[in-house]
């Protein structure tokens, strides 16, 4: 699942280099990096759900 994440986000942070994506928040290039720290959050979220237990 991690994996699946990472390359979506890579993506995402690939198209918002390119193209902004125009979000609230997301509206110049430069803030691609607020993507990276959002996955960053999501894959720690996944990893500790699966490996909680």
């Amino acid at each position: 699942m991690t994996k699946a994440l990472s390359i979506v986000i890579i993506l995402l942070m690939a198209v918002q280099i390119i193209k902004p994506l125009g979000l609230p928040g997301l509206r110049k290039r430069s803030d691609f990096w607020k993507l990276a720290l959002g996955a960053l959050a999501l894959i720690s979220l996944t990893v500790v759900l699966s490996h909680g237990s």
